[in-house]
Parts: C-alpha cells; structure tokens; sequence
C-alpha cells in the first residue's frame, strides 16, 4: 500500500465515522478558548469544561481576570492538575491581553506564544480555531493515532509529527482532520483497550492490539 493510498483510506474513514467532529471545549469568546486550552495541557477536555462553566461565569471579562487575585484563580481552577502553574498562565494572559494586546487574541504565534502556558499546541488550536490558519495541532491523541497508523515513525517527536501531518494532508482538510484524529483517539483508538475489532484501518495499523488474537472492543 501507498502512503497515498493510505492516506485516502484513513481520510475517508474518518469522514464516515466522524463527519463533523469538532472542538468539544466550551467558550464563547476568543480569550475563554484561549484560556480553556491552557487549562487543558494533562486534563480532559470534560474536566476542564466543568471548571470553566464556573469560572467564566465568575469572570465575564478579561478585566474580571486581571482584578482577581492569583489565589482566587487557584482556588477557582484547584480540582485540575497543575492548577498552579496554570493560574500563573492565567495572570500572565489576561495581563498581556490588556496591556499589550488591546484586549485582543493575538493572530500570530509569535504574540501567542509570548504569553506564559502558551507553547506551539496551545498557539496552533488557537490560530485555527478562531483565525482558520493552516495549523495542525498535534495533541496526545493525534501523535499516538499518527504513529500507530504509520503517518510518522515510533521516535518522531511532536514537531515532527507536526511536519509530517502537514505534507500528508492538504491545508484545507487541516482543521476538520485536528479534530478526526482527536475524536479517533478518545473514543476508537485509545491508549488503552482500543476498539480495534470492527476498525476499517487495522490491516495498516501499527500497533500490537490489531494484532492480537484477543481483540478488546470498548
């Protein structure tokens, strides 16, 4: 099998499983996803959306944020790992949005990644979430799906992932693909018993489950 011929069988795959997966975190506004993709770095998208449903309402505006305390944040944020680290990021953000940024979400990474908690995933998920830019953010779902279906090799790091994602794909399918392969991840090819039996790709895929004469389904 070609690396084309791969490529279209997973693209079609997923648009018949997942025809309109999207963002499943909760916001309303530019800096609420900003701020919720942050929180999100080792949480669940579930978690971090029973957090912000509070906390957005607490703060409706970015003012709000700079006017609390950081132990308010951290009291408010507390029950997500690495809430303190996280509220710092927080303070920092709603700062440089207002001091430095007018307010506004920045729509380059440069800015974005500038501001504290705000690494090249968390900068892609922004710039195409609210900017439609030609990103492909590479989370813990997509780089685990990437490998096992041998879009990229065992030892690739993010980035390279990233790379490698870019060049399979063209930049038009970028942004409903981000979210096929997260969807694939969670809930179909997960990191543990994945549900492999019924899966259309698992003749390529990579990993030892497929291969196993004990498949597990979910």
């Amino acid at each position: 099998m070609t690396k084309d011929d791969k490529v279209k069988r997973i693209r079609e795959y997923f648009n018949e499983i997942l025809p309109s997966a999207d963002c499943e975190l909760n916001y309303k506004t530019d800096y609420e996803l900003l701020i919720a993709v942050v929180l999100s770095a080792q949480t669940t998208d579930k978690k971090v959306n029973e957090v912000t449903k509070t906390l957005f309402k607490k703060y409706p505006t970015i003012d709000d944020y700079n006017n609390a305390s950081l132990n308010d944040i951290e009291n408010d944020i507390k029950v997500i790992g690495l809430y303190k680290a996280k509220s710092l990021a927080i303070k920092d953000i709603v700062y440089k949005l207002k001091n430095k940024f007018n307010y506004k979400v920045p729509d380059n990474k440069k800015d974005l990644m500038s501001m504290r908690g705000v690494g090249n995933k968390v900068a892609n998920v922004v710039l195409i979430e609210i900017f439609n830019k030609e990103e492909f953010p590479v989370d813990t779902h997509v780089y685990r799906v990437a490998k096992r279906l041998g879009l990229a090799n065992k030892n690739d790091s993010i980035l390279l992932v990233e790379k490698k994602l870019r060049k399979a794909f063209k930049k038009e399918e970028y942004k409903l693909l981000h979210h096929q392969f997260i969807h694939f991840g969670r809930y179909y090819c997960k990191a543990i018993n994945p549900s492999c039996q019924n899966c259309k790709l698992k003749d390529f895929c990579l990993d030892v489950h497929c291969n196993s004469s004990s498949i597990k389904t979910k």
